[in-house]
């Protein structure tokens, strides 16, 4: 068949972790190269993708598979390790939210958002998905009034 009938398959950009199959949050080298340790910085494309799936331990991974396991970070990240900080940039735990549920109130939750949406959160960097931690703390919280 002619070539000039057939469609090349669209790449929408999505990639999937060769690992676990979740789909993979794209990051900047300056994120990944953030948290890994240095003797791995040659290890991944500039662009690459977080695995956010707690389970797998696969932490990043580009295009071409290569990955980067959780024995290659400089420190535990969420939701990897659910002791770390929701949010990398202020501090804000799990346990931060779960006081503010025991409280009645949202104190902790909403000042760390209003936060989130200064200039002072440096995201991009200082989070493993080098995104805002807005909605991880939401989805959080949720789940934990929805428990309740």
């Amino acid at each position: 068949m002619n070539k000039a009938f057939v469609r090349e398959p669209d790449d929408t950009g999505e990639r999937h972790c060769p690992r676990c199959g979740s789909l993979g949050i794209g990051v900047v080298e300056e994120t990944w190269q953030a948290h890994v340790v240095e003797a791995v910085h040659g290890a991944l494309a500039e662009t690459a993708f977080f695995c956010p799936f707690p389970r797998c331990d696969v932490v990043y991974f580009d295009m071409f598979e290569r990955l980067l396991l959780l024995d290659a970070l400089l420190e535990p990240v969420y939701p990897k390790d659910p002791t770390a900080p929701l949010c990398a940039c202020f501090g804000l735990t799990a346990e931060d939210v779960e006081a503010d549920l025991a409280e009645g109130g949202v104190t902790r939750v909403r000042a760390v958002i209003e936060k989130a949406k200064s200039p002072a959160a440096e995201c991009r960097i200082r989070a493993a998905s080098g995104q805002p931690c807005i909605g991880e703390v939401q989805r959080y919280y949720m789940k934990l009034r929805g428990g309740a």
